[in-house]
Parts: structure tokens; C-alpha cells; sequence
């Protein structure tokens, strides 16, 4: 037997001890697990496992391999957090908003029968997602006739969480107020200010004065609290019903083809798929941005989208976000990504995923 051979077989051995101590450890976790169930408690600690890690890294004598340890300690837990909470039935979905805005719609439509739980910003779902308080988190990513969302591009940056979907829903906004209101009776129109843009061409000519709002939703339940009649909200049929308000005018936004696509996040990454998605940086070197580009290319993958984004700390300084087709996990990929990291001054796979629209497609 060879070195290269005998180094195989130590492995080999120790992933059996391995997975005999996995099993150990997760029959500790199912102890844990039932006595949060008796007395209430919630599924992350994260003071324990802040513990844990401190206690993991200090066990390991060599230097250079502590940070994979408390990597391998990091996916432990986190495989842990999953099991504890779909056993318990808390695979809870974040979104921002209220009841009725369109994530709340897409995160119903996404994950159906799943608890939710609002969020007032974008911020707060990313923060659920990666502290564990939420398992998945459903935010909008751009719409097809008002563009990105920019702070969700930066967030993507910034927090540590992986795309595992995206989802593309059709958006019809219609003008909504209380019941027995007249449309020549509106005078002040509230609502988010992508849906604003979405129907500017109706919205156009007429005597309104025009409100930005943080969320149709919130909109919507702000008209059905005020008990004016000459307000209305620009907001989903769905939050007509859930609020109590009458339609005055339906689809009004301008395109017809306004579709919102949301993204789907999640702390573990999807390493299969049919796209994947990175953010990166390049050094401040004439072309580096074309050779980053160029590589992405010479490997057979097509860049569906690229786009740039500033980096708010940092003055004319710039991240670039991109869409490839096809799958992170190949051989190919992985050459691929190798050598634009060596390209690039930052590199980071936000994940891989399979585009479906609203009908599963």
C-alpha cells in the first residue's frame, strides 16, 4: 500500500468513528430537544453555542487547523438547530412587512402550511435567517419594470447568508379604500414606493397627492384604521380581504407584465442547482473586471446577469453581484471559482438554486 493509499484508509476509519460519535451526539441532541419541548424553551442558545466553540477551538493543539475546526463545530450546530426545530414543527419562515404585503403573499406561496413571521425590515429578516431564529427568509430581489432592490444586494454582502431559490411572482396592484368611497373622492394615495413607480402612468394626470409608505400592506391597514374616504392605498386584491377594503380600480399598474422576484435565503448553502449566484470584488487594475468576466466565460458558463453595487464604507469603492447558469458543484465550477478568486480581491458564493415561477415552474 502506498502513502497515498494508507492516508485514504486512516480517513476512512476515522469517518466511521465519526459517524458513530454523530450519532452519540445527535442521541444527546434528541435529550436536549425534549426537555426545550416540557419546558418551552426555543431552539437556539446562543450563549451555549457561543460556549461550545470557544470550548471546541481551545481543544485543538494545532494552530492552523482551529478556524476548520470551529467550522465543523459551526455546520454541527446548525445541523443540530434544524433537527430540534423540524422536530418541534418551528421551520419558521421570515418576511418583511405585515400580513398581506406581497412577501408575506410569496413566503405562503413558498413554504405552504410553514409558520411566518413578520419582520419591519429587510435587515431584521437576514438577521433571523443567520442567527437561527428563522430557518428561511423571503424577501423581494428585484421587479421586472422598477428594477433591484438595492439593500437587499448590500445585505447579501454583508450578512452571511446563502440564496437557496428564487421565486417569481406576478404582481397586480390595484387602488384600494374603504368601503363606499368613490374614486372621485381620493385625493391622498399611500403606498411603497416601487409600487408607486409600478403605476405611474395611471397614477398620472389625476388631482392625487402621491404618499410613500414603508409597505403596500401597511398601507392598506393604515386606510382601513384612518376612516377617511379620501384616502386609498396601492396595494394586492388578497389585502383588500384581509383588511376590509373595496377595490376602486384594478390592475393599474403600467406594465403588464410586472413580476417580482424574491429570493429565498437560508444560513445552509445549496451546493446543487441549475444557477448560482456571487459577489465579488476586483482590484482598482485596468481591465480586472473584464478578466473576471472573461473568466467566468472560458469555462462554458453563461453570466445571465452582473450588476454593480457601492460599498457604503468604503468611497468609490464597488461590489459587483452575478448570476451564472449552471451547477456550483461540478468539476468545472470548481475550477471555474478557483481561479476567480485568485482574479479577484473578494470572492463569495452566495449559493445554488432553481428558478420557479408562482405556478412551480
Amino acid at each position: 500500500m502506498d502513502e497515498l493509499q494508507q492516508a485514504r484508509a486512516e480517513i476512512n476509519e476515522v469517518d466511521a468513528e465519526m459517524a458513530a460519535l454523530f450519532e452519540r451526539r445527535m442521541t444527546a441532541v434528541r435529550q436536549v430537544l425534549e426537555y426545550k419541548r416540557a419546558h418551552g424553551l426555543p431552539v437556539l442558545d446562543a450563549g451555549r453555542e457561543k460556549e461550545v466553540l470557544q470550548r471546541g477551538a481551545a481543544r485543538v493543539s494545532d494552530p492552523a487547523l482551529r478556524e476548520y475546526y470551529t467550522r465543523v463545530l459551526e455546520r454541527l450546530m446548525e445541523v443540530s438547530r434544524d433537527f430540534q426545530s423540524r422536530q418541534l414543527g418551528e421551520f419558521t419562515v421570515a418576511y418583511p412587512g405585515v400580513e398581506g404585503a406581497f412577501s408575506h403573499i410569496a413566503a405562503s406561496r413558498i413554504f405552504p402550511g410553514k409558520k411566518q413571521q413578520a419582520f419591519v425590515t429587510f435587515e431584521e429578516v437576514f438577521r433571523a435567517v443567520q442567527d437561527g431564529t428563522a430557518a428561511a427568509g423571503v424577501v423581494p430581489f428585484e421587479n421586472s419594470y422598477t428594477g433591484e432592490v438595492g439593500e437587499v444586494l448590500d445585505l447579501l454582502w454583508r450578512y452571511d447568508c446563502s440564496i437557496v431559490e428564487m421565486y417569481d411572482l406576478d404582481i397586480r396592484q390595484n387602488l384600494l379604500a374603504l368601503p363606499g368611497a368613490r374614486l372621485e373622492d381620493i385625493r391622498q394615495v399611500y403606498s411603497h414606493h416601487q409600487a408607486i413607480s409600478q403605476c405611474q402612468t395611471w397614477l398620472s394626470g389625476r388631482d392625487l397627492e402621491v404618499v410613500p409608505y414603508p409597505n403596500t400592506a401597511l398601507a392598506a391597514k393604515y386606510i382601513s384604521e384612518c376612516g377617511d374616504c379620501a384616502k386609498a392605498a396601492i396595494a394586492s386584491a388578497d389585502t383588500a380581504a384581509l383588511y376590509g377594503l373595496s377595490v376602486l380600480a384594478r390592475d393599474i399598474n403600467t406594465s403588464a407584465q410586472n413580476v417580482t422576484r424574491f429570493i429565498v435565503l437560508s444560513r445552509t448553502p445549496q451546493h446543487r442547482g441549475d444557477r448560482f449566484n456571487l459577489v465579488f470584488t476586483v482590484r482598482h487594475d485596468a481591465g480586472a473586471l473584464a478578466r473576471a468576466m472573461q473568466i467566468i466565460g472560458s469555462r462554458g458558463f453563461n453570466l445571465e446577469s452582473i450588476r454593480s453595487r457601492s460599498m457604503r464604507d468604503l468611497p468609490w469603492q464597488y461590489f459587483f453581484y452575478a448570476e451564472v447558469v449552471g451547477d456550483p458543484s461540478s468539476a468545472r465550477a470548481r475550477e471555474m471559482l478557483d481561479e476567480l478568486a485568485a482574479a479577484c480581491s473578494q470572492l463569495k458564493l452566495l449559493g445554488a438554486w432553481e428558478r420557479r415561477d408562482a405556478e412551480g415552474r
